[in-house]
């Protein structure tokens, strides 16, 4: 059982500290998948804690099937695909492709060096699917396994997904001059 799990157990047997530990581990990391949503870091810090009141309130079962990461970030997932559609009977979509994505600042501060924001830039030029990919995958470091049950796919479809996700990746670097040695 992973640190996760206990924890999540712990705050089920009514241990609050179980919980805050949950929050700790995981909110900066769901904030940064979710914004690959949303493009809207503020929506995804709220999505971010709307994952932590379902745990809260849902109090939803754990059963082991996965890592208690790839868990909570299927429910993460789940969450924004929720606010998503409800966003877009909400809002015109024109209205919303205007929108500037103000997370930008503390993704640059989080990504201080100058390749990690070139690649950042590439993946967020990438189709949603593919760019979830490649972000479950390579910067949280799921396997394909749980690529696929957070977001829903076989794992064949993951497979084909990331390889047209890393073409893709390339393709938006070298149209930036991107050097690959500076990865």
């Amino acid at each position: 059982m992973d640190s996760g799990a206990a924890s999540y157990r712990r705050f089920l047997d009514g241990d609050d500290d179980g919980l805050v530990g949950i929050i700790k581990e995981y909110k900066d990391g769901l904030i940064l998948y979710l914004n690959t949503f949303t493009r809207d870091l503020d929506l995804a810090e709220d999505l971010m804690e709307d994952t932590f009141v379902k745990l809260v309130t849902d109090r939803p079962a754990f059963k082991g099937k996965s890592s208690f990461k790839t868990w909570l970030y299927a429910i993460a997932r789940n969450k924004a695909l929720d606010r998503l559609r409800r966003r877009r009977h909400d809002v015109p979509l024109s209205e919303v492709e205007g929108q500037i994505d103000d997370g930008r600042l503390l993704e640059d501060e989080y990504l201080r060096q100058d390749r990690k924001i070139a690649v950042h830039k590439a993946l967020d030029a990438l189709p949603p699917d593919r760019r979830q990919a490649l972000y479950l995958s390579y910067i949280e470091g799921f396997d394909n396994r749980e690529v696929a049950a957070i977001m829903k796919k076989s794992g064949r479809q993951i497979e084909n997904l990331l390889y047209r996700a890393k073409a893709s990746l390339k393709r938006e670097l070298d149209r930036e001059g991107f050097r690959y040695e500076d990865i």
